[in-house]
């Protein structure tokens, strides 16, 4: 090698949402026979109005990964660009490398971006499921069940089994116990599971520091963690202190609990600090162990290998249509009070917006009931939406959002990912939640001043798509209820009022 001329080895790029050293273009290779690239971008940086908790994590834990990839031996070059490809045009410029390889992305515009790049592509093993098992599983089926896809997982996985007489049979004889896991939040006033907080150091007072003036919430805290070290020590607390507790009110919301016993773990896992093999294999040592009930293990178990490895493959295999939905025709604006805009009197929405505010979290009751279902009923426009969600929350990712919105929340997709709207008026939320006590808006009422919002756009949403509804057999009895309403002019006369306010903050 001539002095001052690097040597050309590849270089394997790791995406900011791939920080696993044992997966992707990094597993097999060792300290010399590569480089490896991060790239922090500008145009990423700046772009979004995003939560500081969720930009930190996203930068800190890069850069945690570089120091560590660097302690173990490796070259890195830990690049900041004007975009992520300014950044890897340079760092071909400068080290000319022989190849860029890089894992599959998580996002489906980045993946045809880097084939142009000519980066050779491996397969993502940051799933338990690769979009092309998942696509083969989908052929030829009428409707893609969440359900049926969980029951194939848990049989090639190998999870929750036991032996039967005719092949693996589901432990305690059920393969769903989400019966069991729908309590109303407990009135004892029990404590709930404590997270540790890591202390911040000075690569997070560095990127603390260079975060732009136009992100929102509340200043990082320590509660999410930058590193797998970190990420363990939260895995290890939900299986001993959460996990047990976790089924029962897995949908309970109270306004003084961020998280009651939820695991947290999404945004470990969602940037590879975790794998969720591990994840499900730890919840199910922890049942067989005697240590946390069926219930609880099994519908954690359903959520990581199940909904989440679900809403990844019905992403990549509807896309790039999906992200256009709009069955619905909603077009109204995110409400202000969502982005920190207004304030509000309606005590639900006020809790979740604080709970976001402070750690750029709402578990998924209140991110499906309360944040999705306004957005819902009043007719939000789900990109924006999802886009609102994907910079705000700690586990925000278009793959992740995009289904989660589009299918699940809004009802844009008509119906190929949940068979009916999850619409509800306050009578639900004044049943697993405490923010109907002392909240000026009463639940049972859906015209007048103190009507309940969620009351009056239930049945003002019904009425707005009567004619898509009628259809829906599992909407049919809310169908025939909404015509039999004596006072549905007065209901949707409210819901007009209501709709101006949520659109100036003003409610």
């Amino acid at each position: 090698m001539l002095r001052g001329v690097p040597v050309s080895i590849p270089t394997v790029w790791v995406l900011g949402d791939q920080l696993d050293r044992h997966a992707g273009a990094l597993r097999e290779r060792v300290p010399g026979d590569c480089r490896v690239l991060l790239v922090e971008s500008a145009a990423m940086v700046q772009g979004s109005r995003w939560h500081r908790q969720r930009l930190h994590l996203v930068l800190s834990a890069m850069a945690h990964f570089a120091e560590e990839l660097r302690a173990e031996g490796f070259e890195v070059d830990h690049r900041f660009a004007p975009t992520i490809g300014d950044g890897l045009r340079s760092h071909r410029a400068e080290f000319a490398p022989s190849a860029v390889l890089a894992m599959e992305p998580l996002k489906w515009s980045m993946r045809d971006r880097m084939e142009q790049w000519g980066v050779q592509l491996v397969a993502n093993d940051r799933f338990l499921c690769h979009p092309d098992a998942f696509a083969a599983w989908a052929k030829g089926r009428r409707r893609l069940t969440m359900e049926d896809f969980y029951r194939w997982q848990r049989l090639r996985l190998g999870l929750l089994l036991d032996d039967g007489l005719n092949g693996p049979e589901p432990v305690g004889g059920r393969w769903n116990f989400d019966h069991d896991n729908r309590e109303p939040p407990p009135r004892d006033g029990r404590a709930w599971p404590a997270s540790e907080r890591f202390p911040l150091d000075a690569i997070d007072h560095a990127v603390i520091d260079r975060l732009p003036h136009s992100a929102v919430g509340a200043a990082p805290d320590g509660t999410w963690p930058v590193t797998r070290a970190q990420a363990l020590v939260r895995l290890g607390e939900f299986i001993e202190q959460g996990l047990p507790l976790f089924g029962p009110h897995e949908d309970a919301m109270l306004a003084a609990q961020w998280k009651l016993a939820h695991s947290v773990l999404a945004s470990s896992m969602n940037i590879g600090l975790l794998h969720p093999r591990e994840i499900a294999e730890a919840a199910e040592a922890a049942y067989r162990e005697g240590r946390v009930p069926l219930a609880s293990a099994e519908g954690f178990i359903r959520q990581v290998i199940g909904w989440r490895e679900y809403v990844w493959g019905v992403y990549w295999l509807w896309m790039p249509e999906y992200q256009h939905l709009n069955e619905l025709e909603a077009n109204r604006p995110v409400p202000p009070v969502f982005t920190g805009g207004a304030t509000t009197e309606m005590a639900c929405v006020r809790n979740v917006v604080q709970h976001l505010h402070d750690r750029g979290y709402a578990h998924h009751i209140e991110r499906l009931m309360v944040l999705g279902n306004l957005a819902l009923t009043a007719g939000v426009q789900p990109w924006a939406m999802s886009e609102w969600m994907r910079v705000t929350f700690v586990d925000g990712a278009e793959w992740v959002m995009l289904p989660n919105v589009v299918g699940m929340a809004l009802h844009a997709d008509g119906g190929r990912m949940a068979t009916k709207p999850y619409a509800s008026g306050g009578a639900y939320l004044h049943k697993m939640s405490d923010s109907c006590r002392g909240c000026r808006f009463d639940p049972k009422q859906r015209t007048g001043e103190r009507a309940c919002p969620f009351t009056t756009l239930y049945w003002d949403f019904i009425a707005r798509n009567e004619q898509r509804l009628a259809g829906n057999h599992r909407m049919a009895r809310q169908v025939a209820a909404m015509r039999q309403l004596r006072d549905l002019p007065a209901v949707r006369e409210r819901a007009v009022e209501i709709l101006d306010r949520l659109d100036r903050g003003a409610l």
